[in-house]
């Protein structure tokens, strides 16, 4: 099977959100006193605003689609969705399991980013914090090849993993930020239950601090556990095997907001498609930097064979697919 070539359903459980994002033309550090945090008051006066269609759900399913696959997002979604909806149709996207839930709004993220590329997020969970019905019945009707269960409504998180597992769905835990809203016993379950688990750096620390399950430890527990290092690449640890994945290098670095749902599109399709773990790691590292050189999370494009032309001037080598 190549690129492209996939038509099995994938569940993308998740967030769909408006994206503001703002760019600081200064760094955070230089306006934050270590000795006065217990009274911080800070403003910092944003460069650029754009708003942007977003959500973990809704850019990991747009670059699914990039990639040639059959995205199927779950979440939940306010009055103000018309917008997003006429968006994902245009890009082929199904919002058939996407409810809008009456006298709410949609999800929204304001995001503003420094020159270190440091992030500052408020988040409105909105309609979001609805994502917590049974899925029994989509999962019966999509028969879904694969799952990810991206940050969303923590309720929502913690029963759909029970019913992917009870259903005998492979899943990818990704809880992102949320990782701080469960507790010890709550993250040990749903990454244990998981196929593969992505992290990125400090994500892995706060996940280890919380359970007490050192890396070492925990990439025996599970068949992918995946750490993702910014622009040094990421860490790719398969059946307890360690696999160091170089970065591809991005044409310009405007706005990394989205890099990592990107990642994770490029991970899925490597996984459903049978790629070797580099070519899958080196992948998903290219995906995640077309959305780097853009403003926003849904801005960038590209073809498959643009992807695979990409991908040999990054690694000197053809997509071994």
């Amino acid at each position: 099977m190549s690129i492209g070539a996939n038509n099995k359903n994938i569940l993308v459980i998740g967030s769909l959100a408006y994206d503001y994002i703002m760019n600081f033309d200064g760094r955070f550090k230089e306006h934050i006193m270590p000795d006065k945090v217990h009274i911080i008051n800070v403003s910092f006066t944003a460069q650029k605003l754009s708003k942007e269609f977003g959500g973990t759900a809704g850019n990991i399913a747009y670059n699914l689609k990039l990639l040639g696959n059959n995205p199927v997002i779950v979440a939940t979604t306010g009055d103000d969705f018309t917008e997003y909806a006429q968006w994902l149709k245009a890009n082929q996207i199904s919002n058939k399991y996407i409810k809008i839930l009456k006298n709410n709004y949609t999800a929204s993220a304001h995001i503003i980013t420094d020159l270190d590329d440091n992030q500052i997020t408020s988040f409105y969970g909105g309609a979001m914090m609805g994502n917590d019905k049974s899925i029994a019945a989509i999962i019966k009707t999509t028969k879904p090849k694969l799952a990810i269960l991206a940050p969303n409504c923590k309720k929502g998180m913690v029963n759909h993993h029970l019913e992917l597992a009870k259903n005998n769905i492979d899943y990818i835990f990704d809880p992102g930020q949320m990782i701080i809203a469960f507790n010890k016993n709550e993250l040990v379950s749903m990454f244990s239950h998981a196929k593969a688990a992505i992290f990125n750096d400090y994500e892995m620390q706060l996940f280890t601090e919380k359970t007490k399950i050192e890396v070492d430890k925990a990439r025996k527990m599970i068949e992918y556990l995946i750490i993702t290092l910014g622009s040094s690449g990421s860490l790719i640890y398969y059946q307890g095997k360690k696999f160091i994945i170089p970065p591809a290098r991005p044409k310009s670095n405007l706005d990394p907001t989205g890099a990592g749902d990107a990642y994770r599109a490029g991970v899925i399709t490597g996984m459903l498609n049978g790629w070797d773990i580099d070519s899958m790691g080196r992948a998903a590292g290219l995906c995640s930097i077309y959305t780097v050189e853009k403003y926003g999370t849904q801005t960038h494009k590209f073809s498959i064979n643009q992807f695979k032309k990409r991908y040999r001037q990054n690694f000197n080598t053809d997509l071994k697919i």
